[in-house]
């Protein structure tokens, strides 16, 4: 028994992962595996979350259908492949004919729908991708719809089939999204870094690793993996020269030569990381803070070395002490939005993968949204059990806080108002959170 689990789990502790009956094997390197992997089992979307955003999805072709019957809305992004947190967007594009991409027409009949309020629908004309942002007014989720741009649905199936290939990406990605969410290191208008960089950093580094093995790292340690990630992108990479290139196994390049490939006065960013897609494209050029992510990194890196170290007593006993509460938490917020969604979007069955698109008659389609794909890592039925199983044991928290928590009810139309920008640091603090004992 977990006897330090009231101090992890609630209103202020952040490590909802930790199930009160948990007991970890051991201390130091192993017990921050078995918390990753705890973590990953928590953090992968449910069921009844897939259902929600498959409705989001449904409510908005819909509208465009009712514009343009012919035209096509494909999902891509996080929630094509799964690996998407649960105040992630929702990434849709619109295939169609049009002489101008007509941005404002679906705004109007967005609003006319009143599937988002007037204030919470934004569309940016002048991006170099034009999109329109929204948020679904039942749920709170945003979506971003962007119109005939077919990049995105490539990039999706290049991370589904590394998933097939390195099992390990999925857990590892999802631990250092949330670690670059809460420190507002995770949007590049901000400075960070996009979703796309870091799973395409995380391939890179699982490429290149010294130890390769012919089973994707199945079998590898989560935590000396993520570890090494901390250090080789917190300390040892050289963002002043070195590109990243995924493609034909992956190499580092001098960024000279990606920049060969780019038009005339673009110059290769902080971060250069060549776009396996198309040539000459820096999916890393509009990270500018991107030294403040490498100095992020470098922090967590020197909090999980000191936490897993055997002589640090006082701290490497995953059972007193969450080592990977060190670095990342889950608040309050997340935890009863996705309590919310549970209790409001039921499923009955566990035939759905959580976390998966398969691919249907058209990749990202929304007919394909809700069929099974046996082969994604996601798709593991008794993965999905254990998770449920966890909600279960968590019941008895929930029960005691659904009275005195506003985020608790049970009225569909009014989701927990969490702010997805709010952050516990800002992006010039770096710290990692403290364990709840310092």
């Amino acid at each position: 028994m977990n006897k330090n689990h009231a101090a992890l789990i609630g209103i202020h502790g952040g490590c909802p992962w930790r199930s009160p009956n948990r007991v970890y094997d051991s201390r130091g390197i192993v017990g921050l595996h078995q918390e990753i992997e705890d973590f990953y089992k928590y953090m992968t979307p449910t069921d009844e979350e897939h259902q929600m955003r498959i409705g989001v999805v449904k409510r908005i072709e819909s509208i465009v259908h009712s514009l343009w019957p012919s035209a096509k809305v494909e999902v891509f992004g996080s929630f094509s492949t799964g690996l998407y947190l649960p105040t992630s967007d929702i990434d849709l594009v619109v295939l169609g004919q049009w002489n101008h991409l007509p941005l404002h027409t679906l705004e109007n009949a967005l609003l006319n729908s009143k599937i988002s309020k007037s204030e919470n629908v934004r569309v940016l004309d002048k991006a170099s991708v034009p999109i329109i942002k929204l948020t679904d007014q039942m749920c709170d989720v945003k979506v971003d719809i962007s119109f005939n741009m077919n990049n995105g649905l490539k990039s999706a199936q290049l991370i589904k089939s590394m998933r097939k290939k390195y099992p390990v990406l999925g857990k590892l990605v999802l631990v250092l999204k949330q670690f670059l969410l809460q420190r507002n290191l995770n949007e590049v208008f901000t400075g960070g870094i996009s979703s796309y960089s870091l799973i395409l950093m995380t391939i890179s580094f699982l490429q290149l690793h010294p130890r390769q093995a012919p089973d994707g790292f199945a079998d590898q340690n989560l935590a000396v993996l993520l570890i090494e990630f901390f250090e080789l992108y917190g300390r040892k990479f050289n963002y002043m020269k070195t590109a990243i290139r995924v493609k034909d196994g992956g190499t580092y390049i001098a960024k000279e030569e990606v920049q060969k490939d780019m038009i005339d006065g673009h110059r290769p960013s902080m971060l250069c990381i060549e776009d396996p897609l198309t040539p000459g494209n820096d999916i890393g050029r509009g990270s500018y803070g991107a030294l403040q992510v490498k100095q992020a990194f470098e922090y967590a890196y020197l909090i999980l070395q000191q936490g897993v170290n055997p002589s640090n007593q006082g701290i490497s006993d995953t059972n007193l002490h969450s080592l990977l509460g060190r670095i990342i938490r889950v608040t309050d917020e997340v935890i009863n939005y996705r309590h919310w969604i549970k209790d409001n979007y039921p499923v009955k069955h566990l035939g759905r993968v959580a976390g998966s698109i398969s691919s249907g008659s058209s990749e990202g389609s929304v007919s394909s949204l809700a069929e099974s794909d046996s082969d994604s890592e996601g798709g593991d039925v008794r993965q999905q059990q254990e998770t449920l199983q966890f909600s279960q044991s968590n019941n008895c928290w929930r029960q005691q806080h659904r009275n005195t928590s506003p985020h608790l009810g049970h009225n569909r139309g009014h989701p927990p108002q969490h702010n997805h920008n709010q952050v516990q640091h800002r992006r010039n603090q770096v710290k990692a959170f403290p364990s709840p004992q310092e």
